[in-house]
């Protein structure tokens, strides 16, 4: 049983591990998310996830978990190609948020379309 002060310390160390550029595309991620998709993949993954969304395409939990690995996918791929800014930042932000609420789903799907339109400066 967690205790209510151990929980932001828990979500600090999820967060770090997700973070920390320790991956590169093709290899092992953190947190068991299986081989780091490249850049142009998780993108793609994310606007698949967050058309669904906007469409309504499911149910809520399911649009939740879909959008969820999508950002958490992304996040990790950010990192291991050294990303920055954008779609990027927009994914570390909205991964920290809950709970997600249909609104908030929605709100962060339209940015991350926006965010995934935007030219993709070259990784430093």
């Amino acid at each position: 049983m967690l205790l209510p002060s151990s929980r932001p310390a828990g979500l600090a160390l999820v967060l770090a591990a997700i973070l920390v550029p320790l991956a590169r595309p093709g290899q092992a991620a953190p947190m068991g998310l299986g081989p780091v998709d490249s850049y142009p993949a998780a993108i793609q993954q994310t606007r698949k996830a967050a058309e669904a969304v906007l469409s309504h395409a499911g149910a809520e939990s399911c649009l939740r978990g879909k959008l969820t690995n999508a950002l958490l996918k992304l996040s990790a791929s950010c990192s291991a190609a050294g990303r920055q800014g954008g779609a990027c930042e927009l994914a570390d932000r909205a991964i920290v948020v809950t709970p997600w609420s249909v609104p908030f789903m929605e709100s962060t799907s339209r940015a991350l379309l926006d965010a995934a339109e935007a030219p993709v400066p070259s990784a430093p």
